[in-house]
């Protein structure tokens, strides 16, 4: 075995696999904490940017991964994962290659942590030494995946300075103190004169000009956001009706856009990602909170002189106010830890720096967790709960959680609804433990908005998990609640096909609470299942809806799907392909388990059998689950 000082690279380098963002805090948190330990080179990347090939002259590796929808592995992943299972990679390929795994999951999830388990056996199969047993991180942990976080960390020091001194020349119980490392943001702002900001109104249009902004301010925020910052097209709502029952404590919502800037193009099954617009107030609150000057303009860039060729030199200043409220989410989102220890820096009042101090403690995780988490504190809350913080701007642009894009499902097909897109949206809302009532940033903004006035939505289309289907190909789609959102799109799509060729059937599972309060587009579903129609039964297809309250025993999909597994089961041996869309907990493994049991019974064979013939089905290409959280 060779020793850890005969390898090349003398770096402990973070490779982070993150689909929200967790696991890139925790990869920096453990960057910070290693700075702090006095080791000479650490290096923290999103797993993208990193060479696989590579791997083999590393000195240590720490990963630090999610596993998203049911046990998949994060977008920015996936290069990186195939290229590990490569056939021809030999058993000795990353031989003295120490690493580390920790994974954030959730374990109310059927597939718990399966991308750090998979990623924890897969690099031991190629000869790397683990420095120490893989951390699993859970949702479901009082104070979240730093429950497992901290002690895995210490115990993480510990080991590598007995593997490897040079990575800890000061030995694992040094820390620096914490004054040195608060000096420095990563970013840096530069302030402009107004004539160098975003060409004005005057010179061109409001949707190049907000175009342009969008652009320009989601740039200057290095490492925040993946995919375009560019807008494929802004749209403007033309329909918002209400789905659900008025006062049945449901808010379910048929939202139709049409597109106003360029035409628009995509396939049923896609993904329509939306900027949302915050609350003018809130945006207001915070400015005037952190004493800016909203007028002003701005450019970030990265403080670090290596990421210098990240910026793009024809980056146009922007008014800080667009800024913030283009990139900075400060009233819906939590602040993270590490937003809590560069507060108690900035404290003045002593009795505010010690209740920081104390939340960024081990200690105080706890505390901090229900103080923040639990009740889905805002940045603006937590700035007002400490009056006498007062953090420079650099600091607010680092560590105020980014405003992301949300993704829906898209409802409508394009060949039957040309230049419009439409989404079914179920408008978030809860009660936190203090009885707080919490709203969804995005679906309640979307909802909140009336067709009649012009308000330019800015918007991306992606490809989702569920492939348009062919005319020929029967399918069998479950899709309770808002899951039925794609499949509106399928049925739209293949009535229309169903006029020009002969179509296979389709069966469709949906499910609600009750009849009457959200049995989600009602009429359309049954127009279709009437005679001739593409859910038909004298096509072969058929329409099964599941009232989980209706009767004193609660009913759901996968009921239905026992009912009809005849059914069922002769589409599939026709070839079908089946769908399944909907709320990520429990129902996809549900449904899964219910497909298992069909098959076993209407084929005669063994569950364990029955399990494998529909993971055939899956690698084939014909098994295809969309689930949201």
């Amino acid at each position: 075995m060779g020793s850890m000082e005969e390898k090349l690279d003398e770096q402990l380098l973070i490779l982070y696999a993150s689909q929200t963002g967790n696991a890139m805090d925790a990869a920096e948190r453990l960057g910070r904490e290693a700075e702090r330990r006095g080791c000479p080179s650490v290096s923290v990347l999103s797993i993208d940017e990193f060479q696989p090939s590579d791997l083999p002259n590393k000195e240590a590796v720490i990963f630090v991964v999610s596993t998203t929808g049911q046990g998949d592995n994060p977008d920015s992943m996936k290069g990186f994962w195939r290229f590990l299972l490569q056939k021809n990679l030999t058993r000795d390929w990353l031989k003295g290659v120490h690493y580390a795994v920790f994974g954030l999951g959730d374990s109310s999830y059927q597939k718990y942590n399966f991308v750090a388990k998979k990623l924890d056996k897969r690099l031991s199969d190629l000869g790397a030494m683990a420095i120490i047993e893989r951390g699993l991180g859970d949702d479901q942990h009082p104070s979240g995946y730093e429950g497992a976080l901290d002690p895995w960390m210490s115990a993480l020091w510990n080991m590598l300075y007995l593997k490897n001194h040079k990575l800890l020349p000061n030995g694992s119980e040094f820390v620096a103190p914490d004054a040195t490392l608060i000096d420095q943001p990563r970013v840096r702002i530069i302030y402009h004169d107004a004539e160098e900001g975003v060409p004005p109104l005057s010179t061109s249009t409001d949707l190049k000009y907000l175009e342009t902004q969008i652009e320009m301010a989601r740039s200057m925020t290095p490492g925040k956001f993946s995919g375009k910052n560019r807008p494929d097209c802004f749209l403007k709502m033309t329909k918002n009706h209400l789905l659900s029952r008025a006062d049945s404590g449901k808010d379910v919502r048929h939202l139709e856009f049409e597109a106003v800037s360029s035409s628009i193009d995509y396939e049923v099954g896609d993904v329509l990602e939306v900027l949302p617009g915050q609350n003018p107030a809130a945006v207001d609150a915070f400015i005037q909170r952190c004493n800016l000057n909203p007028e002003s303009y701005i450019t970030v860039q990265p403080r670090d002189k290596e990421n210098h060729g990240f910026l793009n030199p024809s980056l146009f200043p922007v008014k800080l106010k667009s800024f913030v409220e283009l990139t900075m989410d400060v009233a819906s989102a939590s602040p993270k830890r590490y937003f809590f220890e560069v507060m108690s820096y900035f404290a003045i009042a002593e009795h505010e720096k010690e209740r920081l101090q104390y939340f960024a403690s081990p200690e105080g995780r706890d505390d901090l967790y229900k103080y923040n988490q639990k009740e889905r504190r805002t940045v603006l809350e937590v700035l007002e709960d400490f009056p006498s913080v007062q953090m420079p701007f650099e600091w607010l642009v680092q560590l105020v959680p980014p405003l992301k894009t949300r993704a829906f499902s898209i409802s409508s097909s394009h060949s039957a609804h040309p230049n419009q897109v439409h989404l079914t949206v179920s408008v978030v809302s809860w009660t936190t433990p203090y009885k707080r009532t919490r709203a969804g940033l995005c679906s309640s903004w979307l909802a909140s908005l009336d067709p009649q006035q012009r308000v330019f939505i800015p918007a991306w289309f992606n490809k989702g998990s569920l492939p348009p289907p062919p005319p020929s190909l029967p399918l069998i789609l479950v899709g309770p609640g808002t899951g039925c959102a794609p499949f509106h799109g399928f049925v739209e799509e293949r009535a229309l096909q169903s006029k020009k060729v002969p179509t296979a059937p389709v069966l469709f599972f949906f499910g609600c609470r009750n009849e009457k309060d959200d049995f989600l587009y009602k009429d359309f579903w049954l127009s279709h299942s009437e005679k001739n129609g593409v859910l038909s039964e004298d096509k072969g297809g058929g329409f099964y809806v599941a009232f989980s309250r209706d009767q004193p025993k609660k009913v759901y999909v996968q009921h239905k799907m026992r009912e009809n597994s005849e059914k069922i089961w002769s589409l599939l041996t026709q070839g079908a392909s089946v769908y399944v869309a909907g709320s990520a907990n429990k129902m996809p493994s549900d449904v899964l388990s219910a497909f298992e049991e069909i098959v076993s019974k209407e084929s005669g064979v063994p569950k364990e059998a029955a399990l494998r013939w529909i993971r055939t089905l899956e690698k084939a290409g014909k098994y295809h689950v969309e689930a949201w959280s």
